[in-house]
């Protein structure tokens, strides 16, 4: 009897075999739409994800500008040398000359030329440079040559928005005379007068970029309006000069002279 009923439990041939092959289709079928499943989450993974451009950011136009390179330099610091001043001018050219200002600095000590003579240093320097940054203390008034320095400033571009005065541990009486009607910072009373200076610079780099866009503009106008005009001009000389322009038909000329002569012989009957 325990025979008989396991002979009867095991499933013919033929249907095993078909089992197998819907088995093996099913697993197919999952195959695939897992694969599909995946491909589409990539699909809309590329999608959700933005795509950031390779492109590196555009350097800023004052600093880019042919203007601002037809000078050596941007800044002029011009201090004593004594040692406080010295240090201090040095603190004042790192912050200008680090990112994101990125100007460029004279300073006396590093840049002026060995062996040179100490009025043609200065008086390059002040000439090489779109601003001057005077960095006065009691020291500086007693130097002969930062007083040179400021004859130099004046007379290179007098009364100009190109120079900024920094006054340390001085009162109001003893700001130079040469320089009172130039607007000072107070580096006592103003602790962000390195970064005032530096947006001072920049703003003027920025000023000259954008006149002498100005200018090509107006240039380009210029010339275009030119060019019009000559060949406008050479077009009516043209129309003067060639016979073809002017040419009259034979026709017209005849009838006008069967006119004229009808208003002759009128005029000759009367």
């Amino acid at each position: 009897m325990k025979a008989v009923s396991s002979q009867q439990s095991v499933p013919p041939q033929h249907e095993v075999c078909e089992m197998t092959k819907n088995t093996t289709t099913s697993i197919s079928s999952v195959s695939a739409a897992s694969s599909f499943i995946s491909s589409s989450s990539s699909s809309l993974h590329l999608l959700k994800t933005p795509t950031t451009s390779s492109k590196p950011p555009e350097p800023q136009s004052a600093l880019t500008s042919p203007v601002r390179w037809t000078r050596k330099y941007d800044v002029c610091v011009c201090h004593s040398s004594v040692d406080s001043d010295i240090e201090k001018a040095a603190h004042l050219v790192s912050f200008l000359e680090a990112s994101p200002n990125s100007l460029r600095c004279f300073l006396w000590q590093r840049d002026a030329s060995p062996g040179g003579a100490i009025p043609s240093e200065l008086c390059q320097a002040v000439q090489n440079s779109h601003f001057r940054v005077l960095l006065i203390t009691p020291d500086f008034l007693q130097d002969g040559w930062c007083r040179y320095m400021i004859h130099q400033a004046l007379a290179e571009r007098p009364m100009s928005h190109q120079m900024i005065p920094l006054v340390q541990n001085l009162s109001h009486t003893q700001y130079p005379m040469e320089l009172k009607f130039f607007h000072y910072i107070d580096l006592n009373k103003n602790p962000e007068a390195y970064t005032l200076v530096g947006k001072t610079v920049l703003n003027y780099l920025e000023n000259i970029a954008k006149n002498e866009k100005t200018l090509d503009c107006n240039i380009d106008s210029s010339s275009n309006r030119f060019s019009e005009a000559d060949s406008s001009q050479e077009n009516k000389q043209k129309l003067t000069c060639d016979p073809s322009g002017t040419s009259v038909s034979l026709g017209m000329i005849e009838t006008t002279n069967e006119g004229l002569t009808d208003v002759c012989w009128d005029q000759h009957e009367q």
